[in-house]
């Protein structure tokens, strides 16, 4: 036995003899990211006070006050750790909500788009809309760092791999939710297991696969198609992130009304009008023109982006002199078609690839841009249209799906399949800076009812519901 001081909830390694009366000091840690350095993968550890804290870590809780337990040694030390760690959960008043967020992504590709960003602000989000749940994101992305009210179990199996990921989710996703007491998990993206240990909600973002088939791959296509399916049939409740997405599911799937959520996307913080030198830096470091058109989206086939060129081809041969043409994404699939049209047309010195944007140069991009051009034929809802709204650029969008909904009277919505009328608008955009002035302002003002807070704040209510077994009352933004 030696006399030592184990200390809880302290937020760094300090030699505070104040507190420890020069007593050897032990510090218990909670891992549950591991990135090699000999940590464990999960669970709790102790370590003598002194040394360098482990990274990355997360703490049993940041909030907690100290605990001078004297006269302890090493194992009763843990042992007293794991007790007290027990308390605090059981002391919760929520319930535990797991999270399946294994889409995230933040690498520098269209896999980083979309969905990812959705699940990436949720997870942001959910822990400040309602402190007394406790959170658990199920993931295999090592670089997310969360908020400190959420936990993460990092999966040791590469499930950025759709193969790994969909037998992670079948096969060994209900463990886990067992061994870690879940009362509720959130499928964040279309598909849940088939097989759950505990009742779940499940987001549905668009039924493409369903409404445009020939725009997927046949393996992605079946998957999500029975995949999807099953889930929504098995589902406690469904998030879907517009009204057009809720009518497609009750349409197509036949799911009563009263089991859907309409929950609507929100626009991150970093989205809004630049100063003009800062704009100006960035086109000089990029090589931009002073104007130019700007479409962001991954490139894939129902994003349209044939009809653009068509567009801008027409523009061309009227003599008009439009700015160059920039489709900014990763590359998706069925791309090919899309370059080798460019060079059909002889757009070569004016339509530009430059591949995926990271998302912190994404409003300077948009800041500079003339407009915002997005002509898809479907989305369950349309972010990019919103961002360039919250950075102050005319929006000239599809009036396809749930696009009307993001965009309204802000933007000028048009026919996805009339690539005469897109040139005429493209035209008058272009030569009309007074509407391109009522454009941003509109813009700005429908932008800002869209917010992550409260897109949290719907989840967490539906949480709720689906615990209770009750219908959610829907508040619109």
């Amino acid at each position: 036995m030696v006399d030592v001081v184990l200390r809880i909830g302290v937020n760094a390694f300090s030699n505070e003899t104040a507190l420890t009366g020069g007593l050897p000091t032990y510090e218990v840690w909670m891992v549950d990211r591991h990135e090699g350095r000999g940590v464990p993968a999960e669970g709790i550890y102790l370590t003598k006070g002194g040394g360098d804290a482990p990274e990355p870590h997360r703490m049993l809780a940041p909030d907690w006050p100290y605990y001078n337990i004297r006269r302890l040694n090493r194992q009763l030390a843990l042992l007293v750790a794991f007790f007290i760690h027990a308390i605090m959960d059981a002391m919760r008043e929520g319930y535990h909500i797991g999270l399946n967020a294994h889409l995230l992504s933040l690498e520098s590709s269209y896999r980083g788009a979309g969905a990812h960003v959705y699940i990436r602000h949720l997870l942001d989000h959910l822990p400040s809309a309602d402190s007394s749940l406790l959170y658990t994101a199920f993931l295999g992305e090592r670089r997310y760092r969360p908020p400190a009210a959420l936990r993460l179990q990092v999966s040791r199996l590469p499930t950025a791999r759709p193969p790994v990921r969909i037998l992670w989710e079948q096969l060994l996703q209900p463990w886990a939710l067992y061994r870690r007491g879940i009362d509720l998990l959130h499928a964040m993206a279309f598909v849940g297991p088939l097989a759950s240990p505990c009742p779940f909600v499940v987001t549905i973002f668009d039924l493409s696969f369903l409404r445009c088939p020939e725009t997927f791959r046949p393996g992605n296509r079946l998957y999500l198609r029975l995949l999807t399916q099953l889930s929504i049939r098995r589902a406690r409740r469904i998030i879907a992130i517009s009204e057009h997405t809720k009518a497609d599911i009750i349409r197509w799937l036949g799911i009563p009304p009263e089991r859907i959520e309409v929950i609507y996307c929100g626009v991150d913080e970093g989205f809004h009008p630049l100063p003009a030198e800062e704009v100006s830096a960035f086109r000089r470091e990029k090589g931009l023109p002073e104007r130019f058109f700007l479409h962001v989206g991954t490139l894939e086939p129902r994003k349209n982006l044939g009809l653009l060129l068509r567009a801008y081809d027409r523009l061309r041969a009227a003599g008009e002199d439009p700015p160059p043409l920039i489709l900014a994404g990763g590359k998706g699939w069925m791309w090919e078609r899309l370059f080798s049209q460019r060079e059909e047309l002889g757009l070569e010195d004016s339509v530009h690839f430059p591949g995926y944007v990271p998302f912190e140069e994404l409003p300077l991009w948009y800041n500079a841009a003339t407009c915002l051009l997005y002509p898809s034929l479907h989305e369950g809802f349309g972010l990019p249209p919103l961002e360039s709204m919250a950075c102050g650029t005319p929006v000239l969008s599809s009036n396809a799906a749930s696009l009307p909904e993001v965009v309204g009277d802000a933007g000028l919505l048009l026919d996805p399949r009339d690539e005469e009328l897109w040139a005429h608008e493209l035209a008058r955009v272009m030569s009309q800076p007074e509407l391109r002035r009522e454009l941003a302002e509109r813009g700005l003002d429908r932008a800002r009812r869209f917010t992550w807070g409260w897109a949290a704040e719907e989840t967490v209510q539906t949480y709720r519901c689906a615990l209770a077994g009750t219908a959610n009352v829907q508040t619109l933004p």
